[in-house]
């Protein structure tokens, strides 16, 4: 698999496509709700990358790497 640059933009904007938190942004969902996919199995593709991704960051406290991505690509 090979880097991409653009993972964590993409990672910023993308929301909950089902689910009790559809429409909500993957960086604001909840911890338990991440751990809840760790649990069950992330699911496949991108979506699935993005959550496990963000269970990573919440998970070890590093969610302050996220806002200077937020604050200059997040679309509304």
């Amino acid at each position: 698999m090979q880097y991409d640059p653009t993972f964590l933009i993409k990672l910023v904007n993308a929301r909950m496509p089902y689910g009790k938190y559809k429409g909500r942004f993957v960086t604001d969902l909840p911890v338990f709700y991440l751990e809840w996919f760790s649990r069950k199995g992330f699911p496949g593709g991108d979506l699935g990358q993005y959550l496990s991704t963000m269970y990573e960051i919440k998970t070890n406290g590093l969610e302050q790497i996220l806002k200077p991505i937020v604050q200059s690509s997040r679309k509304s």
